[in-house]
């Protein structure tokens, strides 16, 4: 009776009816509880059926009853491996070799155990007992490859896939191995066409579809990836890893709501996923809806409190809606963990919050140390061939952006003789009148946009160049990581970033005296380079629209006094704010001009104004325009208030440069005394302060007396012809004096040190 129900069991078993053929198992272990056939098939039926409890409550049993089958401790084996219980496994494993010591599958299987165990030498010794054994096995090379490539030894791994291959080139899991291995080996190329190999043996493998998308991304073929995804995707529909990888690739090509899109799927798939939801997070900031990238970025803070960056981007998220209800715990917060050296804010980010330079060289050395590659190139001499300097600017700016805007000028009063100039754009900026003055300016014009650091690097290295300069420092779209393996013998870090980049791979940062007094050299990593008059270039071809504004255009009242402000709204901080509120109280009938940068930090502006008990109505919000147009309306301000600890930049020399006189406090850090060097540039040095109560005051004074405010706006208006802060000829003159000295001092042996130009250079 128990041999017939064994053999009906086995055969529904083969049939693949589990249900009935368990039926019959367990009938026999009524009759026989310690029926070892029984045991170990319902065991198996168990595992198949992934009920991993009961499966292993059999194969004890089953190992129990007869502990010299070999077959049954291996099955066991396999049960404790699903489970993720791998020493245990280990162990079964060790029973059935011990019991039959050619049992090739339970060696290879081993491996495996040894392999999650982290016991990399073992799986090794016992992959290359199991090629001894099996010469001819394929799955034995695979196993000896994983060993290896475990223990960083990838080129001996792709031997060893090369010969399973050979032997097997129908089984498409070699292929990906093999893959894999070439990606380690850093050939993505080589690795696609093995991947390809494999999809082409298993159409229907999704694994291998997503696989190859996560390969495309990598080779930067976007566009292809999706395609791929979207295949993979269709065959598993709920890997949320893919989804989020999926979106990544559609930011990549600018295709953000999509993305959007693909980052909720996997949410959707895995609420806990904290990759997609930061991804997320960092859409919704990028199209300014901060208040929701604030509660994404809580959300991924909760489910990966260590998440690199996610605090300081949801500080960011607070700070540009100009909600500071917390703004204390963060400063605390990034102050104690930019000491410790933990990564929680980008430097861009930090430069609103922090006030100590020594803050801000730890916070840019963190953010180095995670783009540095593997092996830092060494510094070179440069070759000194040919009769001109070889200069490459490399910005993500090229485009209608403050730094471009700033610094075209420069490009074109280079004297052409002595120096040859390469541009290099980080970035597709598309087509734009500015883009297109600047790629004219050029001799030579990469663009770089989707090409890797180790690409780019290699292509300026190959033209000999002899100076780079870094135009984008940690601003948006900025590559580190070019610089960090030297494509010139000088490196120089300017004007997009204002402050250190934390690496002596950057051998110059250009600077003046207020920006970086000789006290404060220790905090920069780069030698400082300083200017005669100031750092910031400007360009004296500034385009200022014919448009005729009135202050009825602008919602100002005709009469009132208009105090401005029309710095992003993020470099706003309570105590400014604060002043600027007493200001308003102290001048009857006068209003606060703001930039309109969103909705949530103009609502939050307004409250913070009804708290300080301040009509919310006495703030004006403007929205954005053109350059052009922003200059022709700056005229209906009467004195541009500015902000700390980070100072107006291209918005202070645009207000100087229109005739609008601005007062700004110069703070303890670069960013903080940036307004205050553009006004002794500008020779409206009466306008700059030492200390919030001199910053008060002095404001006071000249929306009192408007004849003195009429003075200085008038000597702004003269000094625009003369000031050495709109001179370009001269800005440009002083700086390729820098480059000289750069380069007489590299070809003369010595190592880069600080030097100033001379206002006669």
């Amino acid at each position: 009776m128990t041999e017939s129900l064994l053999r009906t069991a086995s055969s529904l078993g083969g049939a693949g009816k589990l249900a009935e053929a368990a039926a019959l198992y367990r009938q026999v272990l009524q009759q026989e509880p310690r029926n070892y056939d029984a045991l170990h098939a319902l065991g198996v039926i168990y595992y198949r059926s992934g009920q991993l409890k009961e499966a292993e409550q059999m194969m004890a049993q089953a190992v129990s009853v007869n502990p010299r089958a070999p077959v049954a401790f291996f099955d066991y084996a396999c049960v404790l491996m699903s489970a993720g219980r791998f020493e245990e496994a280990q162990d079964r494993f060790n029973r059935a070799i011990s019991i039959r010591p050619d049992f090739v599958e339970a060696r290879g299987n081993r491996v495996h155990a040894l392999m999650r165990l982290g016991r990399h030498p073992e799986a090794l010794a016992e992959s290359e007992h199991l090629v001894r054994m099996r010469p001819n096995l394929p799955q034995a090379y695979a196993a000896r490859a994983g060993a290896l490539l475990a223990l960083n030894r990838p080129r001996d791994a792709l031997e060893n896939l090369d010969r399973a291959t050979q032997l097997a080139p129908g089984a498409a899991g070699l292929w990906a191995d093999r893959a894999q291995t070439l990606m380690a080996l850093g050939r993505p190329a080589e690795a696609l066409a093995s991947l390809e190999r494999a999809a082409k043996t298993e159409p229907g493998n999704g694994g291998f579809a997503l696989m190859r998308a996560d390969l495309l991304v990598m080779l930067k073929r976007y566009q292809d990836a999706v395609t791929a995804y979207d295949t993979g995707l269709k065959l598993r529909p709920n890997v949320s890893d893919a989804w989020n990888r999926r979106g990544i690739a559609l930011v990549q090509m600018g295709r953000k709501p999509e993305a959007l899109e693909s980052f909720d799927r996997a949410i959707r798939i895995d609420p806990g996923h904290s990759e997609a939801r930061n991804n997320r997070a960092n859409i919704l900031f990028e199209a300014k809806r901060f208040p929701e990238a604030a509660g994404e970025f809580e959300n991924v803070l909760r489910t990966a409190p260590d998440a690199p960056y996610a605090a300081g981007f949801l500080i960011q998220s607070r700070l540009r809606s100009c909600e500071w209800r917390t703004i204390e715990s963060d400063r605390e917060r990034l102050s104690a963990g930019i000491a410790k050296g933990e990564r929680l804010i980008d430097p861009q980010g930090y430069l609103s919050i922090c006030t100590k330079p020594e803050s801000q060289l730890r916070c840019a050395r963190i953010v180095m140390q995670d783009e540095a590659p593997s092996a830092l190139a060494v510094r070179r001499a440069s070759t000194g061939l040919g009769s001109r300097i070889r200069i490459a600017y490399l910005s993500a700016d090229f485009r209608p952006h403050p730094v471009a805007f700033l610094i075209a000028g420069v490009f074109e009063h280079h004297d052409r003789n002595a120096f040859e100039l390469t541009g290099v754009s980080l970035n597709n900026a598309g087509n734009s009148p500015i883009r297109d003055r600047i790629r004219n300016a050029f001799e030579n014009f990469i663009d770089a946009a989707g090409r890797t650091d180790d690409d780019i690097a290699q292509e300026l290295r190959r033209r000999q160049i002899d100076i780079a300069v870094d135009l984008t420092g940690f601003t948006d779209g900025s590559r580190p990581g070019i610089m960090l393996r030297r494509p010139a013998p000088i490196q120089v870090n300017f004007l997009g970033f204002p402050g250190t980049m934390g690496s002596r791979a950057i051998d110059y940062i250009i600077a003046d005296r207020f920006l970086i007094p000789e006290a404060d050299r220790q905090f920069y990593d780069e030698n400082v380079v300083w200017m005669p008059h100031t750092y910031q270039a400007n360009d004296s071809k500034r385009e200022i629209s014919d448009r005729v504004f009135t202050r009825r255009d602008m919602g100002l009242a005709e009469e009132a006094f208009v105090f401005c402000c029309f710095n992003n709204n993020y470099k706003i901080t309570p105590e400014i704010f604060t002043v600027w509120m007493r200001l308003l109280s102290k001048v009857p009938g006068s209003v606060l001009w703001l930039l309109q940068d969103n909705d949530a930090a103009a609502d939050n502006l307004r409250r913070e104004a009804e708290t300080r008990g301040v009509d919310p109505n006495r703030l004006i919000f403007a929205t954005r325009i053109s350059p052009a147009d922003h200059f022709a309306r700056q005229h209906l301000g009467d004195l541009f208030l500015d902000t700390s600890p980070y100072s107006a930049h291209t918005t202070g020399s645009d207000a100087l440069f229109a005739g609008l006189p601005l007062i700004s406090l110069y703070g303890p850090t670069f960013p903080a005394r940036v307004a205050v060097s553009l006004l002794h540039a500008a020779g409206v040095s009466e306008l700059a302060t030492d200390s919030l109560e001199s910053y008060e005051a002095k404001a006071l004074f000249f929306a009192k007396d408007r004849e003195a405010l009429k003075a200085v706006r008038a000597k702004l208006v003269r000094n625009r012809e003369s000031a050495p802060l709109f001179n370009t000829p001269l800005f440009a003159r002083h700086l390729e004096a820098a480059y000289r000295q750069m380069i007489a001092l590299d070809r003369s042996g010595e190592a880069p040190r600080a030097f100033a130009v001379e206002a006669d250079a």
